[in-house]
């Protein structure tokens, strides 16, 4: 992120198809939603995602408690 996307802010989601080791943008946009968290990832900055599930987290703690959230209810 350069210093006037870090001024202006994200300007819109973005539609994106998770792969293994690489994702697919399928609709434009500067970021994607934590499914944990809710919080926007840059896609600059995404590192951590589902195949599975297709959803996208901020951290890889936040990964981790998603994984460990379904271990619990047995899937």
């Amino acid at each position: 992120m350069n210093r006037f996307e870090r001024f202006f802010g994200l300007k819109g989601e973005a539609k994106v198809k998770f792969l293994d080791g690489e994702f697919q943008v399928i609709s434009s946009g500067d970021f994607v939603r934590c499914a944990v968290t809710g919080d926007p990832i840059a896609l600059a900055e995404l590192r951590y995602w589902s195949v599975e599930l297709q959803e996208a987290y901020a951290s890889a703690d936040v990964s981790l408690k998603r994984y460990q959230e379904r271990q619990k209810r047995g899937r």
